[in-house]
């Protein structure tokens, strides 16, 4: 019996469509596209990551969070991180057809003004067509406790 995942969008007619993932090296090839996108923001390195109607989801009860390419590159436009202040560190974990998953840590960096230097511990759900690019992505994360900066 075939399981239709719950946390993605995507059917073809009334099937679960499963497209194959070469192997965990596409999904890390993926995730350090991801890191040099989040880094340039620039919205070419960041549009290549995804299919035009794909769907983003930060958190996974957003339903449907950031919807197609263009909205999907807004949000990260608007929402930019200077490369300087973090780090991400991501290890593919696994790889169950077109479903990748991905452990990862963001670590912010103590900055001028800034009382703390978040951690985030992330688990990615990146649901892969056979060009590499994300059709779906949610993200898992959880903040650290909060540690002062001393000056």
């Amino acid at each position: 019996m075939a399981v239709r995942p719950t946390y993605m969008t995507r059917t073809v007619g009334s099937q679960w469509h499963d497209w194959a993932m070469t192997d965990i090296a596409a999904l890390g090839g993926w995730l350090d596209r991801y890191e040099r996108a989040w880094r340039s923001n620039d919205a070419t390195d960041a549009g290549d990551l995804f299919t035009e109607d794909a769907v983003y989801r930060w958190r996974p009860w957003e339903t449907p969070g950031a919807v197609g390419r263009d909205a999907i590159v807004k949000a990260w436009l608007d929402d930019q991180d200077d490369p300087a202040t973090w780090t991400l560190e991501c290890e593919p974990l696994a790889v169950n057809g077109s479903l990748g998953i991905a452990r990862c840590v963001t670590r912010y960096i103590a900055t001028a003004g800034r009382t703390t230097a978040p951690v985030y511990y992330n688990i990615w759900l990146v649901d892969l067509d056979d060009d590499g690019r994300c059709r779906d992505f949610v993200e898992y994360f959880m903040e650290a406790p909060a540690k002062p900066i001393h000056e």
